[in-house]
């Protein structure tokens, strides 16, 4: 069933199987006018926190005149602890947030959060959706990580916390010092929920076919570009590449080029900001 604007798709399991409830934290960052632009919903990867945007991106994407929100899945951040959380309840926690944003958001989904918001993207009418260093999942992706992060990676086979390094997700042009802050700061995923990131179903088409932007690096140590050229023909479209960057691009020294590119994109053939025809 599919509700009135700015709410979300209700499916069969969800009354018959409702995902649990769980305090989720949500960041924002909002202009003192409001100029009418759609929302933005950052969803962080797994292992990261709304803290990730809130450092850099929610200020810079309200000081654009674009209302920024991010939310932490539970699990992540300062949301509710959720050791047995499963893709499903990630999904629960963006289409919830979502639908209760003053008007229909576009959804941004970095890293795994790019997959989750791939599937939101069929549960709630976004206005557009963007994929950032987006991280699909499927063997191939395992693959990949097992030959560049092998000990970051084998101990996740065996429910143990999936590890990324500095080096794979930052530039060198980063400090050290506020590189190694930050992967201080990473937490890890439930252990289920890494487990679906291989075994997952292919994303069921989007709402209203939402225009869906795919960015990231060609020098990113956790996404090849291949799997960005993939992911972006998915969308009928070629990714926006950033080189030099590492996979946290909104964490990265240069972290304004790509939210800059994103906000450009929203407003190209719309100046209001209500997404891209």
């Amino acid at each position: 069933m599919t509700t009135r604007e700015g709410l979300r798709i209700i499916r069969s399991r969800d009354w018959a199987d409702p995902v649990r409830p769980a305090r989720r934290e949500v960041l924002s960052a909002v202009g003192e006018v409001d100029e009418g632009r759609s929302p933005l919903l950052f969803v962080p990867g797994f292992g990261h926190g709304a803290w990730a945007f809130e450092e850099h991106w929610l200020a810079h994407a309200a000081s654009r005149g674009f209302p920024a929100y991010a939310v932490s899945l539970r699990g992540h951040g300062a949301s509710e602890p959720a050791p047995d959380a499963t893709l499903r309840a990630y999904l629960h926690d963006v289409v919830q947030v979502a639908a209760g944003l003053p008007r229909q958001a576009v959804l941004i989904g970095h890293g795994a959060g790019a997959l989750v918001v791939s599937h939101a993207l069929a549960r709630y009418p976004a206005r557009a959706g963007v994929l950032v260093a987006p991280v699909l999942g499927g063997w191939g992706a395992f693959g990949t990580a097992l030959r560049r992060n092998p000990v970051g990676t084998l101990p996740a086979v065996f429910g143990g916390p999936l590890r990324l390094s500095r080096r794979q997700l930052f530039s060198r042009e980063l400090p050290e010092a506020t590189a190694r802050g930050y992967v201080g700061r990473l937490g890890r995923a439930a252990r289920r929920a890494q487990w679906q990131l291989l075994t997952h179903g292919e994303p069921e088409p989007a709402v209203g076919r939402p225009p869906v932007l795919v960015l990231g690096s060609p020098d990113d140590r956790v996404v090849t570009p291949s799997a960005l050229a993939r992911a972006a023909r998915r969308y009928g479209g070629a990714p926006l590449l950033f080189p030099g960057m590492g996979h946290d691009l909104m964490l990265d020294a240069r972290w304004q080029e790509p939210l800059d590119a994103i906000l450009d994109w929203l407003t190209k053939d719309d100046p209001t900001g209500t997404g891209p025809s």
